[in-house]
């Protein structure tokens, strides 16, 4: 990076004399050309040595501080991939703990609606005669109706509307 620099005010400080100013010019971009390619051929060169390619030519030493250089990276490689890992478990416990807060949160308002309708059927069964009551049971979805209530709720619902609509025969006749 130095270098370029001061290839840079050098060319800036040849720029004061336009004729030499135009020769100047072309031959600091050849070298800055030539510079460029020698350096990306030495990267090249080293990206093949890190990728484990054309090692024939390194002596023990060089594959050793390639070694030592691989390690360092991967070290670094694990240490970030670490750092992160441990960042996303950090981030799904504080959204775990968040949904934990509301199902609490729904939990305590489903019983709360619960007892509002224990209350409301103990306030319909008072209304009620006694030989009416509604007996409930708790089941997993909610309240269930035992049987004969349900069925004698059901009669009583469909019993009304087919009084009212439809007119009895007075000789059924079997189906053939």
């Amino acid at each position: 990076m130095k270098s370029i620099i001061e290839r840079y005010n050098k060319s800036k400080e040849e720029q004061h004399d336009p004729v030499i100013n135009a020769n100047s010019e072309a031959k600091f971009w050849k070298r800055e050309a030539a510079a460029l390619r020698h350096e990306l051929q030495s990267l090249q060169e080293n990206h093949r040595k890190l990728m484990g390619q054309e090692l024939s030519s390194l002596s023990v030493k060089e594959l050793q501080n390639l070694e030592n250089q691989l390690e360092m990276s991967l070290r670094g490689v694990r240490m970030q991939k670490d750092q992160k890992l441990t960042d996303d478990i950090d981030e799904l416990n504080r959204k775990g703990s968040l949904l934990h807060q509301e199902n609490m949160e729904l939990y305590k308002k489903e019983r709360h609606l619960r007892q509002e309708n224990l209350d409301l059927l103990k306030k319909l069964n008072e209304a009620r005669e006694p030989r009416e009551t509604i007996r409930i049971s708790h089941s997993p979805n909610g309240f269930h109706l035992d049987e004969e209530e349900e069925d004698e709720c059901i009669k009583l619902k469909l019993s009304l509307p087919e009084q009212h609509k439809y007119a009895t025969p007075q000789n059924p006749t079997p189906p053939s």
